[in-house]
């Protein structure tokens, strides 16, 4: 991609460069799902009890919300000699796999959960740019496919990742148990294999793809034919010091609560999180005044207000963001529940419900653990296979339709849990939720990628992580309480919970009514 290109229209890629263009996504997931498939079990192995892994938990969607947009912002005002996204990929690729070798070193629970922190900050790092990178570099008719291409190998790689321990355990003698506070070798060993996988993979698309410089985007974007970019009215600061009042009063009278009443501790990081957003307003109403102040126009005002620092920036763009994001909103917050009820406790629920051990020293606890791991990488090769068909199912359906049935056999696939005494069986319902995840990885993105306007690409892909990750805060906060007083401790239920949240999903996203998307 030259820096020059006379076409005025974004020219299509070939399957090939699609494919080189994605792959790093194949190392990124392979962290990611050694992640998700192994840090409960992790943490358990240290010494923590169930009620502790949501809020252990925390760190995977806070750091998501406060890293993405940052990467976004950044990437969207890079641009050198390795392109805008790409200095970001290399950055997030060292960090992950640095984290990755020492995470199974820990020593106490506490190192763990610090670890768990800095590797999702990384793979953050890494993963943000390349859903914008995406959008970037393909036109709209190639974006569906692009997405899809992104969850093959997703699939792909988790599925490997997944299956790593089960695999060292089974068929190279590696041992999947140790003595009390140690991790167990065939996870050690797993680890180090994916933090070379995910770096070898991340560089294999820094140095095989090009990027266009943010002169020719523009250029792209103004011969692009597609509707203007819908936006809600911009705030004014009047507005944004009323908001900041309004969420800081609901947080101080929260956490008030939380104290007198001597509520589930866990329940602070909402409250937190609510009462934050009040000053982070208020800022932004400070900012406008004083820009009004000194602005000697209208025009000059706008100008000005897209040159503001970065945290006005972000807050400023999740209020006037495109109407597409406010649509999805629901379908991701209802969707990303669900996963995360899934990741955090299907470790929990399978070893209790159906191989009937909490001890993490015993053999049947262990086997139980690797038989989710497993799990895990059979909904993530059926993930690789569902991408192959989403496109030309979308095609025939439409987005929101093909999403709908997708979440529908992900929710069906949840609840199974419940009704399979059998854990041999268990693969089953992982089909469902296979179909689902490689929809939730490409769909939505799809609906969303025409709306955005090029030079704030990056940004919006972070903001519309939001809608990911309060979902996964709230998870983290209320589901160990609900999963102790309402179901008396037995973590099954938090997968019949995100079984019905994910069909509650996929009726919402037939209310999205993009209609230049379909």
């Amino acid at each position: 991609m030259s820096e020059n290109n006379p076409q005025q229209q974004k020219p299509q890629l070939s399957f090939w460069q699609i494919f080189n263009m994605c792959f790093g996504f194949l190392g990124i997931q392979f962290g990611f799902a050694l992640q998700n498939a192994n840090v409960s079990r992790i943490f358990q192995t240290l010494g923590a009890s169930i009620d502790d892994i949501p809020i252990l938990w925390i760190a995977a969607p806070l750091t998501g919300l406060i890293v993405q947009p940052i990467v976004g912002y950044l990437s969207d005002n890079t641009w050198g000699r390795w392109g805008r996204r790409r200095p970001f990929f290399v950055l997030g690729a060292v960090c992950t796999t640095l984290a990755l070798f020492v995470m199974p070193h820990s020593p106490a629970l506490w190192v763990a959960a610090g670890m768990l922190w800095i590797m999702d900050a990384s793979i953050n790092i890494a993963m943000e740019p390349f859903r914008a990178f995406v959008g970037d570099n393909l036109p709209n008719k190639q974006r569906t496919l692009g997405y899809a291409m992104q969850s093959f190998f997703i699939g792909i790689g988790a599925v490997i990742a997944s299956a790593l321990p089960y695999i060292l355990s089974n068929y190279f003698d590696v041992s999947n148990t140790a003595p009390a506070g140690e991790i167990a070798d065939s996870v050690r060993y797993a680890f180090y294999f994916g933090g070379a996988v995910l770096f070898l993979a991340v560089m294999w698309t820094v140095v095989s793809t090009k990027e266009y410089s943010p002169e020719e985007l523009a250029e792209f974007e103004k011969h692009t034919d597609k509707s203007p970019f819908q936006t809600t009215s911009q705030r004014s600061a009047a507005q944004y010091r009323s908001a900041s009042i309004l969420w800081a009063s609901i947080g101080i009278i929260f956490t008030t609560t939380i104290c007198l009443c001597e509520w589930d501790k866990q329940l602070f990081i909402l409250s937190i999180g609510i009462l934050s957003f009040g000053p982070l307003q208020l800022y932004c109403s400070n900012k406008l005044t004083l820009l009004k102040q000194q602005s000697e126009s209208s025009v000059q005002f706008n100008i000005n207000r897209e040159k503001q620092s970065l945290v006005f920036c972000v807050i400023d763009d999740l209020f006037n963001m495109p109407k597409a994001m406010h649509q999805l909103a629901l379908v991701q917050f209802f969707s990303w529940f669900a996963l995360f009820a899934m990741w955090i406790y299907t470790t929990a629920a399978v070893t209790d419900y159906h191989y009937g051990s909490q001890d993490v020293l015993s053999k049947a606890y262990n086997d139980g653990a690797d038989w989710v791991g497993l799990l895990f990488a059979v909904y993530n090769g059926f993930a690789a296979i569902a991408a192959i068909f989403i496109p030309i199912l979308a095609k025939k359906l439409g987005l929101r339709v093909t999403h709908c049935i997708n979440l529908f056999c992900g929710g069906l696939g949840l609840i199974s849990f419940k009704f399979i005494s059998d854990p041999t069986l268990l693969w089953l319902p992982m089909i469902g939720i296979g179909i689902a995840w490689a929809s939730i990885l490409s769909v939505p993105y799809a609906l969303l990628a025409n709306a955005l306007p090029a030079k704030k690409m990056g940004i919006y892909m972070g903001i519309f992580n939001f809608f990911i990750v309060i979902p996964q805060l709230l998870a983290a906060s209320v589901l160990g309480l609900i999963v102790r007083v309402l179901f008396n401790g037995q973590p099954i239920y938090a997968l019949l919970t995100g079984g019905a949240l994910m069909m509650v999903a996929g009726l919402a996203v037939l209310r999205v009514n993009i209609d230049n998307n379909e």
